[in-house]
């Protein structure tokens, strides 16, 4: 059975238990709710007069919704939604504005996006010395000694590069000079890669002599010395410095620093609409720190947690303790582990089937071993839990699939059912995409991904190798694989509207549209977005979309994406969004 099919049986059934339930309806009702013979108990917030697109087995439309707690009680027209109004109800005109389940931002970094707004912000940067100058000014404010952190510079998307680049990118001449008493750490948009100056190298005790790490690269110039690029897992040479660092913490200042990075990535995940998050991924120490902000009723939005960064033994011994699917109201939910195979095109580091076209000397990087992962897809099997696999390059998917093709075979077990992921899935060779939908393996994409790296692809892979592997959606989905969709902030912006537009259209910053027949349809892109992802962390029972029952996250949008002019998707804007029944973000309004 595909994916879509699953789905749709699923949300078949709820519907028919609500056909059984009920007592009459009009033609205009939606079908998930019919009038109650009886009046019903009044709901404690009601949307009407709106376009309400249900996300259902049907792609129903209603014009209003009754939620009562954390729950929808009631989607259907005005007439049928008003029996639902009582005195106390709070009662929310729509003026026709458009309603549709709260977007599921289906592969993010949670603590990170809260992290980037505490440092550096790098994205905008247009040229090498728009950087310098922002490091500078950093510098001028700082203590000798105090370490200097930024996210987000991509080479490809400045205007121009010093004529002095290696590999496409700038020595460290000028952050040593401005900075040479401060360690500087700039992190690459795509999180693999990261430029240092001098200072930092020293305090890592990373020296000419230092060899490159397995699955990195210590970039070099001509002559042997260190360019300041480090590559893929090159930039944990510095982690034990950054380290010994942030010790230099109380203990308070660096809990006080956490809880301030989940409020900064809540605020900017509700002012996007996006009401669950799934987190790519987090150690036992950070889920417990998770656990405990839920315990406390702290966590402002739902949290779908991978494990990261634990051993094979740590996870045997200890995944049955943090095995938390989905129950009621909750906030955090533990059920799958994050692996990592290759690293990311932009840095040379996607494990491709050949070179590269403009560093031949290389087809990529592989970052964690494939018999360690296949280790991992057996514990995660024996205990319940889903394997999600970062790959980008078309090696990468290949080597993926014929492992989780193994895994499933050798533990006799559907893979369908185990719902196993792969992360980006960006460059797929031809052969290899009807084996996801056969797999049952689901495809986690990020829309944006696509557009803000089309400019630049062909560079990497040649302009025939990119139309044939290159964010292959309509493909994947003809195949019978599900999609699921996101933006893998902070590398990309966590704006769920931008991501869909790229869905739809992928047009790219110039204006090109990068491999247009591979576009999904509005309605796969929403669903993609929705219940795909609900599906993707085995929740489509309570969220994903607007039925009675589920859960009441809601996202109020100005215009109706599902049929306004393309024109209209760039400016269309998050007006309401609604998690378990209370409005969390109001436009225009403060947290």
């Amino acid at each position: 059975m595909k994916h879509h099919q699953r789905i749709a049986t699923s949300a078949l059934f709820a519907l028919s238990l609500t056909l059984l339930s009920s007592c009459s309806k009009t033609e205009s009702e939606s079908r998930t709710i019919l009038t109650p013979a009886e009046p019903p108990s009044a709901a404690d917030l009601v949307l009407r007069g709106g376009v309400v697109a249900t996300v259902d087995v049907d792609m129903s439309e209603a014009e209003a919704i009754a939620v009562r707690g954390h729950s929808i009680v009631a989607v259907g027209s005005d007439q049928t939604v008003d029996a639902y109004i009582g005195p106390e109800t709070q009662v929310i005109e729509l003026n026709g504005r458009f309603v549709m389940p709260g977007f599921i931002e289906g592969h993010g970094h949670f603590m990170s996006l809260g992290r980037a707004q505490q440092i550096l912000d790098l994205r905008d940067a247009e040229s090498w010395q728009e950087i310098v100058t922002k490091v500078a000014l950093a510098v001028d404010s700082a203590v000798p000694g105090e370490w200097i952190f930024g996210r987000g510079w991509h080479q490809d998307k400045w205007n121009t590069v010093p004529d002095d680049a290696v590999d496409g990118v700038p020595l460290n001449t000028e952050l040593n000079r401005i900075a040479p008493d401060n360690p500087v750490l700039l992190g690459h948009a795509s999180g693999h890669a990261a430029f240092v100056n001098a200072a930092a190298l020293a305090a890592a005790d990373v020296t000419a002599a230092t060899p490159d790490p397995p699955g990195g690269t210590i970039v070099r110039d001509a002559q042997g010395t260190a360019t300041g690029l480090l590559r893929e897992t090159a930039q944990r040479l510095l982690a034990q410095a950054q380290a010994d660092y942030a010790a230099q913490m109380s203990d308070a200042d660096r809990l006080q620093q956490r809880r301030e990075q989940v409020r900064l990535a809540s605020e900017e995940a509700l002012r996007h609409g996006i009401t669950s998050f799934h987190d790519a991924g987090a150690d036992f120490a950070t889920i417990d720190f998770f656990k405990t902000l839920e315990a406390a009723e702290q966590l402002p939005i739902r949290l779908y947690v991978m494990v990261r960064g634990e051993s094979n033994d740590a996870m045997a011994a200890l995944l049955p303790e943090y095995f938390m699917p989905a129950e009621g109201n909750d906030f955090l939910t533990v059920r799958s582990i994050k692996r990592q195979l290759d690293g990311a095109l932009g840095a040379h580091g996607a494990w491709l089937l050949a070179p590269y076209a403009d560093l031949p000397e290389t087809s990529g990087l592989v970052l964690e071993p494939l018999k360690d992962i296949a280790t991992t897809a057996r514990i995660a099997i024996q205990n319940g839990f889903q394997v999600n696999t970062h790959a980008i390059g078309d090696r990468a998917n290949r080597e993926i699939l014929d492992l989780y093709a193994q895994a499933f075979t050798a533990t006799k077990r559907d893979g369908e059912a185990l719902r196993f992921r792969i992360e980006h899935a960006q460059h797929i060779h031809p052969d290899d995409v009807p084996r996801l939908g056969e797999l049952g393996v689901i495809a986690s994409v990020q829309g944006v991904h696509c557009t803000s790296d089309g400019p630049w692809i062909p560079k990497r892979l040649g302009e025939a190798r990119a139309l044939q592997t290159s964010y292959p959606w309509r493909d994947l989905i003809d195949g019978g694989a599900l999609i699921a969709n996101g933006t893998d902030v902070p590398v990309e912006p966590i704006d769920a509207l931008a991501s869909y537009l790229a869905s739809v259209t992928r047009t790219t910053i110039d204006g090109t549209r990068f491999v247009p027949a591979q576009a999904m349809t509005r309605v796969e892109a929403l669903r993609s977005y929705t219940i795909n992802n609900a599906y993707a962390a085995f929740e489509e029972d309570i969220k994903g979309s607007l039925e009675a029952g589920k859960l009441a996250d809601i996202v109020v949008l100005s215009d109706n994406i599902l049929a306004a002019d393309e024109s209209v998707l760039g400016t269309t804007t998050v007006d309401l969004t609604i998690v378990g029944g209370r409005i969390k973000y109001r436009r225009g309004a403060p947290f």
